[in-house]
């Protein structure tokens, strides 16, 4: 007899859902975390009267009561919903271009068609076709990848939507370019570039069309008190369904019989027994660090080596001593780009050269309870490669921060010319900061680089279970994001628990 059925290896979003979900279907599940806290990235810190925000800028999928959000369904599930407060914006975000343009944009799809055309006049019929667009490939991406298992059924509706064929696969600059020819209007369309961690000519259409559908469709959200209480709220729902869970634990390897997964051996030496392990840990480590050798199959490791490590970020968090009103903090999220070239935004991310493009996230616009009355808390998220901050020599880097950290205010003066004058706490996080606390290579937030060849379309093995017993569920198996990781995880889990 097994310890348990299932062993949950780190306590990051994709673990949390699985290990919850699993408990909740009747499994006995232990849930493992090297940290004494859960939540991976989805956690918070604090510095003087700040407790600051790690990295939940949107939260995509919820919707409101009785829709159908996807992000909702799982928390419904797994019980988590009620023990949340969530604040529902109404606005997509804001571009600027310092000079160049400054559009607001909100959470609604013919109300983005009107802003637009009252900003770039003459394009109602091309921007009425080109939302429509988006939202059939969106819903059709969302669908789909909740029934993999009925992939069939998914094909035989695609072979129906012309246009979604015709313009899922190219990049979506290269649509935007059949659709407008103003560059500022493009510009704003392809804000969320960010969020899937490639430019616009890189990123898929359908990838960032399932990103704009998320918000769209079921507004942006934000939660009171941060994504470290959702966290803990997916924690509580694992612990009240009779989990177990064990923080300050170093999984060091996944032990294995016959080829297939049987437990996990921690850095003590101890060994843990069960039916099933979950991993969510990176696969690169999981594959290659975990396991013995000759267990995991050939073409797996080979498909590893021909893929990309992905973007991580720098970012800037400040806590200011002032309104986010008074400051020209008018939107919560705000993207902010140096010009319209994207190959300066590519060539930024790549090396140490003053920030280009930024996420500005104002928690206080609506408040999420951080910040103290009357200030507000701020973080400022650039994306980038964490090959240039590796290679620095260990005296250069403190050097290095600061003065990216200092680029990023300078940029920031488009919207909030003030705020280096209230600045009451400052933190600089770079990937070396979130490979050092998330234990992910290169300190990634995405895990491979997200380009058309690593879509779930053509990496089906992602979730396969190449080592019998094994299941791998992170941010290196899905799309990246809140969403998609607990989500993902939880429907695995559910066609698990089926079976």
């Amino acid at each position: 007899m097994t310890d348990y059925d299932v062993i949950v290896i780190g306590a990051g979003n994709a673990g949390l859902s699985a290990a919850a979900t699993m408990q909740r279907g009747g499994r006995r599940t232990l849930l493992l975390e090297r940290h004494n806290v859960p939540g991976g990235a989805a956690h918070s810190f604090v510095r003087g009267r700040f407790e600051f925000e790690v990295s939940l800028h949107q939260l995509a999928g919820m919707g409101d009561e009785g829709s159908n959000g996807p992000l909702r369904a799982v928390f419904d599930m797994l019980d988590v919903t009620k023990r949340l407060e969530f604040i529902v914006d109404d606005e997509l975000y804001r571009t600027v271009v310092p000079g160049v343009l400054d559009v607001t944009l909100p959470a609604d799809w013919q109300g983005i068609v009107e802003t637009l055309d009252s900003h770039y006049p003459g394009n109602r019929a091309q921007l009425t076709r080109f939302m429509e667009l988006v939202r059939d490939t969106g819903v059709w991406q969302l669908v789909a990848r909740a029934n993999l298992h009925k992939m069939q059924e998914q094909l035989e509706w695609l072979s129906g939507m012309t246009d979604v064929r015709r313009y899922g696969m190219k990049s979506f600059q290269a649509v935007l370019d059949e659709f407008f020819t103003d560059a500022r209007l493009k510009h704003v369309l392809a804000s969320y570039w960010s969020y899937n961690g490639q430019t616009a000519s890189v990123c898929p259409f359908m990838d960032l069309a399932r990103l704009l559908t998320l918000y769209i469709e079921y507004k942006p959200y934000q939660v009171v008190g941060g994504s470290m209480s959702m966290s803990s709220a997916m924690l509580a729902s694992f612990l009240e369904a009779g989990g177990e869970v064990k923080f300050n634990t170093d999984v060091a390897t996944i032990v294995t019989r016959g080829g297939a997964a049987a437990g996990v051996r921690l850095a003590d030496g101890t060994e843990i027994s069960s039916r099933m392990v979950i991993s969510n840990a990176p696969t690169v480590t999981t594959y290659t660090r975990m396991l013995d050798d000759g267990v995991v199959p050939d073409r797996v490791l080979k498909d590893l080596r021909a893929r990309v490590v992905g973007p991580s970020a720098a970012v800037l968090y400040v806590g200011l001593d002032a309104p986010a009103a008074e400051l020209g903090f008018l939107s919560s999220t705000s993207f902010i780009t140096a010009d319209l070239d994207e190959g300066n935004l590519d060539r930024a991310n790549r090396n140490l050269e003053p920030a280009r493009y930024l996420v500005a996230t104002c928690y206080d616009v609506r408040p999420t309870g951080y910040a103290p009355p009357g200030t507000s808390q701020v973080a400022l998220a650039s994306l980038q490669y964490g090959g240039p901050w590796e290679a620095l020599a260990p005296e250069e880097y403190a050097k290095a921060k600061f003065a990216y950290g200092q680029s990023q205010l300078e940029l920031l003066k488009a919207i909030a010319p003030g705020v280096r004058d209230v600045i009451e706490e400052a933190e600089v996080a770079t990937p070396l900061t979130f490979k050092r606390y998330l234990s992910q290579p290169g300190g990634t937030i995405y895990g491979f680089d997200q380009e058309l060849s690593d879509s779930w379309l053509f990496r089906n093995e992602d979730l396969a279970p190449n080592v019998p017993g094994l299941v791998c569920i992170s941010n290196w198996t899905g799309a990246g994001g809140y969403n998609s990781m607990i989500v993902m995880a939880a429907r695995v889990c559910q066609r698990i628990l089926s079976m």
